[in-house]
This record gives structure tokens, sequence and C-alpha cells, in this order.
């Protein structure tokens, strides 16, 4: 494993912000991965563990220990019953792991299309889109435990996902690192046309494919620059910037009065129980951050009102003070806290 120092940080982020890292190291196989928390436990330094750069805010000033860069490859499948297994290092590109089942006509992953970074974020975060998340379909996920360094298999009841979230990133965040993961699919099974935008894409059209369906998903997050495309000003960002509030029924009322008042349409969603999930995107329009919004060198995605973006020269800290203006809006006019999905490295307070 080669270890380098002071490497910039920005080149590997989608937001393209960040300082360097003080050590910097990639892991192609395990054996990689269990020298460098021998590198950091030798020196006493903290870890931060690196994927795709997609979900990513890197501070101005970088990260003082080793940054691990996650670069472990390799697709295999196996019978399991009537589905099929599919495991993927946790450095493939997830995008390119997704086609790679579809174009095999295997189902579960279609609508998951155009998500930028690799497989080993996507049980973390319990990543999902247009009606799908991997939570329907992780059968397993491989890990090791930092502390110990020991190899540790999750199923997926261990994972104990929930929207947006997962062991991983709540009571075991920063105690493992992903090495693979398995997903169970449906050979020749229907796509999922669930999602309101996929449905109205699909309207008067005969039943699509899985490739058909994968196409679509992809036009769609290109019309809201919601696909990474070189050289276009609204990708350099970390996509959808806040998690959609999950909130109590009075909440809920109080904001669908305030748009009934306003002759504004607002659809919101059942999220078990009493609870009702409010889109974050609606909340921050309303609260005065319209799509195309600029302040600096930092501002709003023109074609989708979640992702702040880079506009060019920005800085980290530009990114953190558009985030807190728009979440002390969001509260001030619906009472309403809105939680970012990005992970922060480097920052020494809370962000």
């Amino acid at each position: 494993m080669l270890v380098q120092e002071h490497v910039p940080l920005a080149e590997f982020t989608t937001f393209n912000v960040g300082g360097p890292a003080r050590f910097f190291a990639r892991a192609v196989a395990e054996s990689d991965v269990l020298q460098a928390l021998e590198f950091v436990a030798s020196r006493h330094l903290p870890l931060f563990v690196l994927g795709g750069g997609s979900n990513l805010v890197v501070s101005d000033h970088g990260f003082s220990g080793l940054v691990l860069k996650i670069d472990l490859r390799g697709i295999t499948s196996e019978a399991a019953g009537q589905n099929w297994i599919f495991e993927a290092g946790a450095g493939e590109d997830w995008d390119n792991f997704v086609s790679y089942t579809v174009d095999r006509n295997y189902a579960g992953l279609e609508c998951l299309s155009g998500i930028p970074g690799t497989v080993g974020g996507t049980p973390v975060q319990n990543v999902g889109a247009y009606g799908q998340d991997v939570s329907q379909t992780v059968e397993c996920v491989a890990a090791i435990e930092i502390a110990s360094g020991r190899k540790r298999f999750f199923s997926n009841a261990d994972c104990e996902f929930a929207y947006r979230t997962s062991v991983f990133n709540t009571s075991a965040r920063d105690r493992y690192i992903v090495l693979a993961v398995r997903y169970l699919l449906r050979h020749n099974g229907a796509p999922t046309i669930s999602y309101r935008d996929l449905a109205h894409f699909f309207a008067g059209r005969p039943a699509p494919s899985l490739l058909e369906t994968r196409n679509a998903v992809r036009e769609i997050r290109h019309s809201k620059a919601m696909l990474i495309t070189p050289g276009e000003e609204d990708c350099r960002s970390a996509g959808s910037f806040f998690k959609n509030p999950i909130v109590d029924r009075p909440t809920a009322d109080s904001v669908l009065q305030f748009a009934e008042q306003r002759g504004l349409s607002l659809t919101t969603y059942p999220a078990g129980g009493e609870l009702v999930k409010l889109p974050a995107a609606w909340l921050v329009e309303q609260s005065g951050f319209a799509k195309g919004f600029t302040a600096g060198k930092v501002g709003i995605s023109r074609r989708h009102s979640l992702a702040i973006v880079n506009r060019g020269g920005a800085t980290a800290s530009d990114i953190i003070t558009l985030k807190n203006q728009i979440q002390r809006a969001v509260f001030d006019r619906f009472g309403i806290v809105l939680r970012p999905e990005p992970v922060f490295v480097g920052f020494e307070n809370e962000v």
C-alpha cells in the first residue's frame, strides 16, 4: 500500500471543494485495508474512508489523518432459488454496476440508475430514488471492523435500514469499512414504475423494459441536473443536499394549510403510523430559495432546488454558509429542521 502526503481532496469530490489529506492511500485489496488500519493505529491518526466522493463536503482545511480511497473491484453472480445474487466490490462505480445487472435483465436496481458514487456507499446511506432503495435488495454486506480488523457479514436485518440510514451511519457510525455488497435480484422481473415522475414518463405507453426504465431514470435525473455530466455547472454538487423531513400529523397539516391558503400544490407521503414525509424541495422553495438562486460562488441548481451547487471557485465555507441560511429560513417559516444528506469531513464543529 502506497501512502502519499498532502494530497488535495477536491478532485475526489463532485462538489470540487476541500483541502488536502495529511496522508492518502488507495485500497485495491482487503490486505490494503488492514495495512491502513495498522498505519493509523501506530500513529494515532484519524481515518476517513472515501468512496465516490458524491455525497461529501470536505473542509477547506482538509483532513488531518489518513484518507483511504476504497478501490476494491470485481463483480460475481450466483443463483439463489428463483432469484440471483450479484456481489460487487465496494469500489465499483454504482451506475456501471446497475447497468451490468439491467443489461442481463435482472430487476431490482433499475430505478437507482444515474446515482453517482460507488457500491460501498449504497448500504451506508440506504440509497434510494424513484420508488426503490437498496434495502429492498441488499442480501449481505461484508465489512471490516476498524477497531479489531475482523471481517463481519451483515444480513439485511443486521443493516437496520430506515429512510436514508443504516447501522453504518447511525449506531455503528465510523466502526466499519464496507468491502463488498451482495444484492438479491429478480431475473426477468418487471421494472418498478411507482414513482410519479416515472409513471408520468411512461403514461400511455406499453409496459417498459428494464433498460427503458433505466434510460428514463437517467433522462429524468439529467433534466434535474442530478446526473453527473462533465462541464455542467449545476452538476458540481452533492446531489440532494437535504433529506425529505418526516414529521408528525399536526406539523404536516400546518404545512398543508400554508399551501392551501396560497393556492399552492403540495404532495405528501405516508411514512408509517401518524408520520408524514414532506418534500424538502418544496419547503426550500417556499422559504425563499428558488431554482437558480445565487449567493456569490454558490447557489441552488437551476433545475433542482435541493441541490446546492458550486458555481465556480467556491469554498466549503461558502457551501456551509448557504446550507445554514436555508435551514434557518425553513425552520423560521415552518418550524421544521432540515437534515443534510452529505457527510462532512474535517470540520471541527457540527455543521
